[in-house]
């Protein structure tokens, strides 16, 4: 009931727009964001990562129609948004009759106002590329979203999920949902030049309301959902400080950790560890292989050293100088972080444990500082939770995602949304910013499913 009531108020905006062609079959799908509860940056160094989806989604209605142009149409989020069109004839994203190479794809985007598209267009290319789709018609694709930009949580993701799930359908692509999550994020990386790792694309895709979704990341293996015990719940508060994957930060930190892992690789007994820093077991790190690895290293010289790094979208600037140690021990320390906090889940369930629970959040917090993922306004609002604490219900908070602004997530008793919500005045008070308050959790992409209008 819930699915058809969204569809229909949905496909209500979409129809008042008068985007559709009124005799073209419509496809609809869904795809929600995520708040990273654990795991976060260590996801593209193979780390178990622990995520929710929310109850924020992106809708996709999308159409075949005649002629071979494809427009695509976001519409606004409120009323003082405008409404964004960008059209582009289907035989521009073919070259003597092939699909335009990845490079070129991402070229038509960069450094124009309209990059937003090239999470869409991204889409379109992979399967052109990976799944023989011909664009042999035109198209309308209208978006509409509730996922806010910039804070965190997956709003490109969710993009790609509902496009792939509209086109795989539109076209009758038989695609199983972990091969399409990693299709989006090949799109993410190779046509929007965001370095991210797989796991926003697979909690879009995969996830359930009210459970955790449990994911390896090497590169994307599913282990069974960990049930959020019905005593507690994850929200979010938005800092307001703008949240980019594509940002240097992040870039940064990830290429310093392939090179970390590079630099152990090479000197650390020759042993790979199957290509993922992950897969170090803590004690080791800290009894043989921390003291290898230097602080820091210009990109001049450690190119000169060892040549180049296993990540194939990242690439290091000898002109740089990049953090080592703490980018590489981060996913080491993590992973053993988020394999405690889902046995406990798991096995306990208990009162007594929710502190510890906080706790690994908070350890967690801290790591992303000492990379440099930090920022004042999630600090000030990880600060606020740790002082309220227990006695208001409220035992944990992270950063999320790629860190350097975006959100905060919370761990609290079922019953403190009101403590949730004070955390938010006393920020507001201070930043004069009115953050968001993430709630909630909903179907994966899969879940949800397409309709057909």
């Amino acid at each position: 009931m819930i699915r058809e009531r969204e569809i229909e108020q949905f496909m209500r905006r979409v129809r008042s727009s008068g985007l559709l062609d009124p005799k073209a079959a419509v496809i609809v799908s869904r795809a929600p964001g995520r708040l990273d509860v654990m795991g976060g940056i260590a996801d593209y160094s193979g780390s178990l990562v622990l995520q929710q989806t929310i109850h924020e989604a992106t809708f996709v209605a999308l159409q075949r129609v005649s002629g071979t142009t494809i427009t695509i149409t976001s519409l606004p989020a409120n009323e003082d948004d405008p409404m964004r069109t960008f059209s582009l004839g289907a035989f521009s994203l073919l070259q003597d009759g092939e699909p335009l190479a990845y490079e070129r794809g991402a070229a038509m985007f960069s450094g124009m106002g309209d990059h937003w598209v090239s999470y869409v267009i991204g889409v379109f290319l992979v399967l052109m590329h990976e799944q023989s789709l011909r664009l042999d018609h035109g198209m309308n694709v209208v978006i509409g979203s509730s996922v806010p930009e910039g804070k965190g949580v997956a709003s490109s993701a969710a993009l790609e999920v509902a496009v792939m799930q509209a086109l795989a359908a539109a076209f009758h692509l038989q695609l199983d949902p972990r091969e399409s999550a990693v299709l989006c994020q090949k799109a993410e990386n190779l046509v929007a030049g965001a370095p991210c790792g797989v796991m926003d694309q697979m909690t879009s895709m995969c996830g359930e309301a009210d459970a955790l979704l449990a994911l390896v990341c090497q590169p994307a293996e599913l282990l069974p959902s960990v049930p959020i015990p019905p005593e507690i719940q994850f929200w979010g508060i938005d800092s307001g400080e703008r949240h980019a994957v594509s940002g240097s930060d992040y870039g940064m930190v990830r290429t310093g950790a392939f090179m970390g892992l590079r630099i152990l690789s090479e000197e650390g007994k020759g042993n790979s560890w199957n290509g993922y820093l992950a897969n170090i077991r803590p004690d080791r790190f800290e009894a043989e292989l921390r003291q290898i690895l230097p602080e820091e290293i210009s990109g001049a010289e450690f190119l000169r050293r060892f040549s180049e790094t296993s990540d194939t979208v990242t690439k290091v600037d000898p002109n740089r100088l990049y953090k080592i140690l703490q980018p590489a021990a981060h996913p080491i320390h993590e992973n053993e972080r988020v394999k405690k906090f889902r046995d406990s889940l798991l096995q306990n369930q208990k009162r007594e444990s929710w502190s510890e629970l906080g706790e690994l959040m908070y350890e967690s917090h801290r790591s992303y500082s000492e990379c440099g993922l930090g920022s004042r306004g999630t600090d000030l609002i990880v600060r606020l939770v740790r002082k309220a604490g227990p006695s208001h219900g409220l035992f944990g908070a992270r950063i999320t995602g790629g860190g350097s602004g975006g959100t905060v997530v919370i761990l609290g008793r079922a019953e403190s949304t009101a403590a949730v919500g004070e955390i938010a005045r006393k920020y507001e008070s201070v930043t004069g910013h009115r953050p968001h308050i993430f709630e909630g959790s909903s179907p994966g992409a899969a879940a949800f499913g397409t309709a057909q209008e």
